[in-house]
């Protein structure tokens, strides 16, 4: 793997997982933290790579490099705003905002998925048996999974406003790393999940902070409704993808987002004692 320093490199943006530097003409330098495995910038990079040659919306993928001490991927700079920093600027779109969010996401499902990608549902008994959590609820979780269909569709796997790219050219899907292949109502779960329990960034206007907790059902069921008017599943179909998803994703998350993952699972138990009904 080839290295390189950052100097006095530009910081364009930042996330809970990575930085991102400016690197060259029209190129950044996605920089993970100190935590992220190198497998899994190698694996965001060949995911990204066959995304964007698959024809989706996805930004080209040129090498991965190590920079002092930590893995990176060169990417095409997309230039723009992410989906998150226009809701951001104008509220008042919100709902709109979380319509297109979901028309982008059954465009990636119904695009094939690799065949060498892995398990959305391996990834989620993976997330589970690393829980930070009681034997009882592992158990519980990995039933109701085992209850629920699989897939062969492409997953983006952290699909929210902030990994949408909003540039001339059309919304721009980044964050790859997570991707697989799986169950599409599994994905949107995940995505619902997270519109119910994720935090803003920290640098996020404080006035969003209070605006979000007040809106959070609202937006939820603005995506999910738009979402299965356009594709097969059904409302009963996300819910019972929930708890399996709130419990794996206890061992997902970064330091910085512990206090929702540790939200999530007393939420999710009364959804565990439930029955899977499936009904379109």
């Amino acid at each position: 793997m080839p290295t390189a320093t950052l100097n006095r490199t530009e910081l364009v943006g930042r996330g809970f997982c990575s930085d991102m530097y400016a690197w060259g003409r029209g190129r950044v330098l996605k920089l993970f933290h100190g935590w992220a495995a190198r497998d899994r910038a190698e694996h965001e990079f060949s995911v990204t790579q066959a995304i964007h040659d698959a024809g989706l919306p996805a930004p080209a993928a040129y090498e991965v490099l190590e920079v002092e001490g930590r893995c990176g991927i060169v990417l095409e700079r997309v230039e723009g705003v992410s989906l998150l920093e226009y809701i951001q600027r104008r509220p008042w779109d919100l709902l709109g905002a979380i319509r297109q969010l979901a028309e982008l996401h059954v465009q990636i499902h119904r695009c094939p998925a690799p065949d060498w990608l892995p398990s959305f549902r391996e990834r989620i008994t993976a997330g589970i048996e690393g829980a930070d959590c009681s034997t009882a609820i592992k158990h519980a979780a990995l039933d109701r999974l085992a209850d629920l269909p699989d897939g062969t569709a492409l997953c983006h796997g952290d699909f929210h406003p902030g990994n949408v790219m909003l540039t001339r050219r059309g919304p721009v899907v980044v964050d790859w790393d997570s991707a697989s292949v799986g169950n599409p109502i599994c994905d949107v779960a995940y995505t619902a999940l997270l519109m119910r329990i994720a935090y803003l960034p920290p640098w996020s206007p404080g006035y969003m902070h209070l605006l979000f907790e007040y809106v959070r059902p609202l937006i939820r069921h603005s995506y999910v409704s738009r979402y299965v008017r356009l594709e097969p599943g059904t409302w009963r179909q996300v819910e019972a993808w929930q708890a399996p998803l709130a419990v794996a994703r206890r061992s997902w998350r970064p330091p910085t987002a512990e206090r929702e993952a540790r939200a999530a699972v007393p939420e999710s138990l009364p959804i565990l004692r439930k029955p899977v009904l499936w009904q379109r």
